[in-house]
């Protein structure tokens, strides 16, 4: 690039939060950073110094340092009489410039980029998006020799370089496929295209629906609306419904849900000091895209001004912020933050945290990345780019716990979706539709009998029942890890279908039938035993582990639950015990073993099965009580097993306590100290090695349980 004057990479002022800046700034190891303001890109346009090469800016900063005096939206002359900011930048003018536009079907059609192409001639252009603007779906018009044409992308960025379509990204699994809902109403009633559900409807469903789609709330939602009005009625419906739920039934976990829309600009304006001019002057320029709340806004603006800042109230109360719709930027940046942490478990960041459901208009529509988002519920009108673009957020590629992206649309778009398809796959649209969606419930219901059926050939080809104990009974590794694999495969059908929205109770019925839920959850407890020995043998590593071990790889990711963490169960247990025995939900081996069914509690799930079966069920205890007794359990066995292997190497009990101690504390493993521990027993160099590694054999899986996952510098040697 040593020829090249400068190098810019633009893109739109909504896309450029955060997170955007970080892997902007990870482009290149020098100095690139988002400006400030015009006055920063302008001083940086102008600089010399070879930090400045490459600058990251939205197209809004640069076409307003290229505005006319005289254009209506020039603000560049500033009181102290400084130079328009265009004839500063009279020095660049034919110098040899590139220009990267991202997501360039957007802000193109305007005057920010006849500016730029007019003001440096020189300038090479590229542009990248994935839903170009081609005369279907154009809606900036030219006129030229009296006669109107669309202007579509290539008139903008003239020769097409390379063409990697959508189709070609989902079939090399780089994003997922769609599975679409189209709502149908109770009873199968029928909804015609475009037609506009109660809103009401629309909420009892996603509450319905919603554990579902998002896998039992390990992902969020998008609820896109057709205008502010709709999204805050929404909201408010949200609230009223979920109020309801929770009197009639004290069990119910309500949805975090937010609502998130630009405000009114010019009332922001109103409120006179300076900081609300500049909000101000930053909310038209985030509408500049946002065409719907840019309208929406200048009707009843004190009405929406006034529900925003109830919503933002609401926020601050849920998460413990203090957020001011005078500050919106920071609200929206805080949104879409907690969106993005879903992906932390509830043990690392509880749910109160997260927001399952976003209530928006245009925003997030475009330009928003989460791969924790999975599902998005549609009631407004989408075709063309603006579908693909909402429908692309839910397909971002996690694992085998995200099959697809999920839509459920309430306004029955097929026709959209095919037109959609059609012109972005860029092939046979037929076949592009196969590649794009998912394989109907029938399809996959189909897949998983076989899965099952195979199974059970297998178990009986081992002259074994085909019974969840009986897999205790496998004979060699073998046998196991085609057990594994095999059992893997169902459970990742099932997780496929566990996320289908719209089963009906004939097909529900179909699917109990194939594998009933309790020997499912019995089956999922023996993948897991059996699963956590081949792994044992695999962290062994060397030369000894054979290569087919080696290579398994075990998806505890399918056997996960959101849900049935360590809180859950302590509650469920709590719940059982204050019940009459006649009034049990569940009894202790129903606990236990949904407990061993899932692998996000695999650590703890020995200690915690040995302590539910301590348990009286009829003892009537609180969680609290239940905390504490869990805590003192642990401890004392803790206590006991460090005895044990005191007692096993002549060592004395407190030494030992001590040694681990300092281990936990620091979360380091000192060789000398194992040394030192050592040292009373007087063994000879070569008997301190063979002591030495005996006694840590038995000691790292206590420090490993004691460290809950987190990592103990020094200890690999060991393990």
């Amino acid at each position: 690039m040593s020829d090249i004057e400068k190098c810019l990479f633009v893109v739109d002022r909504k896309d450029l939060d955060r997170q955007t800046r970080e892997e902007f700034n990870r482009f290149q190891e020098g100095s690139v950073e988002e400006n400030t303001n015009t006055v920063t890109l302008v001083r940086r346009l102008l600089s010399t110094d070879y930090a400045d090469k490459v600058i990251v800016t939205t197209i809004q900063k640069l076409g307003l340092a290229l505005a006319e005096e005289d254009s209506k939206h020039n603000k560049a002359k500033e009181k102290n009489g400084k130079e328009i900011y265009k004839k500063r930048l009279e020095p660049l003018k034919d110098k040899r410039m590139v220009f990267i536009f991202d997501e360039c079907h957007r802000s193109q059609f305007g005057n920010y980029n006849t500016a730029i192409k007019a003001f440096f001639p020189n300038a090479k252009l590229f542009g990248f998006t994935g839903t170009p603007i081609f005369e279907d779906n154009a809606t900036n018009v030219i006129r030229e020799d009296g006669k109107a044409t669309y202007k579509v992308t290539k008139d903008i960025f003239d020769q097409e370089l390379h063409k990697y379509t959508i189709t070609h990204a989902i079939d090399d699994r780089n994003v997922l496929r769609f599975h679409i809902d189209f709502f149908k109403g109770k009873n199968s009633t029928k909804i015609n295209q475009g037609e506009t559900v109660k809103r009401k409807a629309v909420v009892e469903s996603i509450l319905e629906k919603h554990n579902g789609a998002t896998n039992n709330r390990k992902f969020n939602a998008i609820l896109a609306t057709a205008s502010i009005n709709n999204a805050i009625e929404y909201y408010q419906l949200f609230k009223k419904v979920q109020k309801k739920k929770q009197s009639e039934n004290p069990d119910y976990l309500p949805l975090n849900i937010a609502c998130v829309f630009s405000p009114p600009a010019q009332l922001i304006a109103k409120d006179g000091d300076r900081q609300s001019q500049k909000n101000a002057a930053d909310i038209k320029q985030l509408q500049e895209d946002l065409i719907q709340e840019r309208e929406d806004n200048t009707q009843n603006p004190e009405e929406k001004k006034r529900a925003l800042t109830e919503i933002i109230t609401d926020y601050n109360i849920q998460y413990g912020t203090n957020h001011s719709i005078h500050e919106f930027d920071l609200y929206y940046q805080d949104v879409q933050k907690r969106i993005k942490d879903q992906k932390y478990s509830n043990k690392d960041y509880p749910h109160k945290n997260k927001i399952d459901i976003t209530i928006i208009v245009d925003m997030l529509l475009t330009g928003f990345d989460s791969k924790y988002l999975n599902t998005l519920y549609v009631d407004k009108n989408l075709k063309y780019h603006g579908l693909i673009q909402a429908f692309s957020r839910t397909n971002r590629v996690l694992n085998d716990s995200k099959p697809y992206g999920n839509i459920l649309d309430f306004r029955s778009q097929q026709d959209a979706v095919n037109q959609a398809i059609a012109l972005f796959s860029g092939e046979d649209s037929g076949q592009s539709r196969k590649i794009w969606l998912i394989d109907p419930a029938p399809v996959i219901i189909e897949k998983y009998k076989e899965a099952v059926d195979k199974l059970g050939d297998f178990m009986q080809q081992q002259n074994l029942v085909n019974e969840p104990q009986e897999v205790y009974g496998l004979r060699g590794d073998a046998a196991r890890i085609t057990f594994v694999k095999n059992f893997k495969e169902v459970q990742r059908l099932k997780t496929q279908l566990d996320q289908y929205t719209d089963l009906d109770e004939d097909q529900k019925t179909t699917i109990e039938t194939i594998l009933p839920y309790e020997t499912l959850q019995r089956f999922r407890s023996s993948y897991l035993e059996t699963a956590k020995r081949l792994r044992e043998i695999q962290q062994k590593g060397g030369d000894e582990v054979p290569p087919e071990i080696q290579q398994l790889d075990f998806e505890f990711v399918l056997f996960a639950s959101a849900i049935i963490d360590y809180d859950y169960i302590m509650n469920l247990i709590a719940d059982n015990m204050q019940k009459k025995p006649s009034k049990h939900k569940m009894t202790k081996e129903q606990v236990i073993s949904l407990l061993k069914s899932n692998s996000n509690l695999m650590e703890e799930e020995e200690d915690l099965t040995e302590y539910i079966n301590s348990l009286d069920w009829n003892s009537g205890q609180d969680v609290k009580s239940l905390y504490q007794g869990y805590n003192t359990f642990k401890v004392q066995k803790h206590n006991k097993e460090l005895a044990a292997i005191a007692h096993k190497y002549g060592l004395e009990i407190a030494d030992l306590k001590a040694f681990v101690e300092e281990i936990m504390s620091r979360m380091i493993f000192d060789g000398e100290k194992l040394t030192d521990l050592l040292e009373p027993l007087s063994l000879s160099w070569k008997e301190r090695r063979v002591k030495e590694l005996a006694l840590m054999e038995d000691l790292v899986p206590q420090l490993n349980k004691l460290a809950q996952g987190r990592e103990i510098s020094g200890l690999t040697a060991y393990e």
